[in-house]
């Protein structure tokens, strides 16, 4: 006889749970309440049936096999930790929405098979063991404010990872034994969605390498991601990361600043530059700016030489305190090209800053914000790092071809 836990509706909540051993499996058929400051440990196969409502607000742990073909919520908070030695399937028809989740699993396969459907609320756990839903076909998504941590090269999600909301997020993704995530800014609205993979393999079988646009000069040839925007009109601004253990060795051997984020354009069959702002340190590389459409997305070297003419002069440092030194972004030369456009972003991707035909008198940043939806433009804005982004017409010369040129770069405030 199959293990059953049945709960009916009482005055009060309480939890009663009928285990009997006679096979290995624990059913909830009817009402499941976990209350706060309560742990329930079940050691056997869990199936929630189609009849099944279980509400987490305490401490769940899960030691086997988990089945949710009913309905799985919490009411305020609650952990479901997912723990043990042996693979673990994670299965069922219907969505379990968790408001914390642990996932941490010795097995030396592969422990979390993931063919069923995660929401995370608050906050996933990364502890130890991959979580697979690229081969089991499951989803796994993190709702509006979730996030995650101690992810790692041995816990993160094999597979698609969906990100709901208007937070700034980095994906949990990675394969073949690295993490390798993506991390975008935050978007404009609560309800715009997104979704990445990371692919340890070659994209140039799909996406050929020699069919590349510009100034691209050597493609990525060991890893790719694909990044899609499934729901809003949100424009992103994407980080990627290059690794020793993960990106050829032409990347990591390359100067920061030749090293570029590039997309795989379906409707123009190649290969077009989306720029890059490199953080040396971290071995990171941002878009200049959102880019302009999705899909695959790899690391890729440039031409340094063709990026940007060096005839003009970025000073990288604002210190608007009226003390004459330096009072405002001055480029020095960009009169001489006065078909440009300025834009500077705060750390999250959000435009503080926009302007045409900038200049080295009276058209220029002194440290306030025109994105009046996001920051006061009455006030100066905190000091810290920020990014620009330069865009202007380069006539050309004898060496170099007339070209619409971007440049990006960090910038420093200094509001005290």
């Amino acid at each position: 006889m199959n293990t059953k836990v049945q709960i009916k509706p009482l005055p009060i909540l309480v939890m009663l749970l009928l285990i009997l051993q006679t096979q290995a499996q624990t059913i909830n058929t009817g009402e499941m309440v976990i209350l706060p400051n309560t742990q329930v440990s079940i050691i056997n196969d869990f199936n929630n049936t189609t009849s099944g409502n279980m509400l987490n607000d305490g401490e769940l742990f899960i030691y086997a096999n988990f089945n949710n073909d009913g309905t799985i919520d919490f009411i305020n908070e609650g952990l479901t930790s997912f723990q043990g030695n042996v693979v673990q399937q994670i299965t069922g028809i219907q969505e379990s929405f968790f408001y914390n989740v642990l996932f941490s699993n010795t097995s030396t396969a592969v422990p979390f098979q993931l063919s069923g459907s995660i929401n995370i609320d608050n906050e996933s756990e990364f502890d130890e063991g991959i979580v697979d839903n690229s081969n089991f076909g499951g989803t796994f998504t993190f709702l509006r404010d979730a996030d995650h941590v101690a992810t790692s090269d041995i816990s993160y999600i094999d597979g698609e990872v969906v990100k709901v909301g208007d937070t700034s997020f980095e994906f949990p993704v990675g394969n073949g034994g690295f993490y390798n995530p993506v991390a975008m800014n935050a978007p404009n609205l609560p309800t715009d969605t997104y979704t990445a993979q990371y692919f340890l393999e070659n994209s140039n079988a799909t996406n050929p390498h020699n069919l590349a646009a510009g100034i691209i000069e050597q493609i990525d040839d060991t890893e790719y991601w694909v990044i899609d925007r499934t729901s809003g009109s949100s424009d992103a601004i994407i980080t990627l990361r290059w690794d020793a253990d993960t990106s050829p060795t032409f990347i990591n051997n390359a100067d920061p600043d030749a090293i570029h984020i590039v997309r795989w354009d379906d409707a123009l069959g190649f290969w077009i530059d989306e720029g890059g702002i490199p953080d040396a340190a971290n071995q990171t590389i941002t878009t200049i700016a959102p880019v302009t459409g999705y899909g695959v997305f790899t690391l890729a070297t440039v031409k340094t030489d063709l990026v940007l003419p060096d005839d003009l002069v970025i000073y990288t440092a604002v210190s608007p305190n009226s003390n004459s030194k330096n009072d405002f972004f001055f480029i020095d030369g960009i009169d001489r090209y006065p078909n440009n456009t300025v834009k500077i972003f705060n750390r999250w991707g959000v435009e503080v800053y926009k302007t045409t035909g900038y200049n080295e008198t009276d058209n220029v940043f002194k440290g306030y914000s025109d994105g009046r939806l996001t920051v006061s433009n009455s006030e100066l804005l905190p000091t810290g790092t920020y990014y620009y982004v330069l865009e202007y017409e380069f006539p050309g010369n004898a060496s170099i071809p007339a070209q619409r040129v971007k440049k990006a770069g960090f910038l420093y405030i200094a509001s005290n």
